[in-house]
């Protein structure tokens, strides 16, 4: 059967896949006809993933999963949240939104944050969703070269390093995603 994957990134769908198997065949937002940039209206994630997911079955007719994902941090009363990617301007810039979260917390003793993915499926027009989270704490100063986003100040519960500063399979082995991504991955079997 194929599902949508709502991404262009390969390696996300590579990676995804070779979890599901071959009961499953995973096509990207380009292969399933919709070449557009999928709209995130609301101010939560189980909002904007149902919405990204709704547009893709509208279009292209097929089940389809889609995810949203943001930091939350604590002492900023869960910003950035749905903004993450946006933080810092509509041109969604990774340096320029650590730059204006760590100026935000300041010298603030309370850096408790957490990453949450939600992804919701649709499937034969049914609707589902699943979370993945990972707590941590945000860091005075960026520390590693690898990831994306907030991975360079971000430090998942005990663990010594930021995510920037793991292997990618070692993020993945414990990131929010990952977990909300194993969550689809069981369901998707089980049925």
């Amino acid at each position: 059967m194929k599902i949508c994957f709502a991404t262009n990134n390969h390696n996300k769908v590579k990676e995804v896949q070779a979890l599901l198997g071959d009961k499953y065949h995973l096509i990207t937002l380009d292969e399933a006809g919709v070449d557009f940039e999928l709209r995130e209206d609301y101010d939560t994630l189980e909002a904007n993933s149902k919405q990204k997911a709704e547009q893709v079955y509208e279009i292209a007719g097929v089940p389809v999963f889609a995810d949203d994902t943001g930091l939350e941090v604590e002492a900023l009363n869960g910003a950035p949240g749905v903004y993450s990617a946006r933080y810092a301007g509509e041109q969604k810039n990774d340096k320029d939104n650590i730059k204006k979260l760590l100026n935000e917390l300041g010298d603030s003793a309370n850096r408790s944050a957490r990453f949450r993915t939600v992804i919701t499926l649709i499937l034969e027009g049914e609707v589902k969703q699943f979370e993945g989270v990972v707590e941590g704490v945000i860091t005075q100063q960026e520390s590693g070269e690898e990831g994306f986003g907030y991975d360079p100040v971000f430090v998942p519960e005990n663990k010594g390093v930021t995510f920037a500063e793991m292997t990618a399979s070692e993020k993945n082995e414990i990131s929010h995603r990952g977990r909300a991504v194993n969550k689809l991955v069981d369901y998707l079997k089980s049925i």
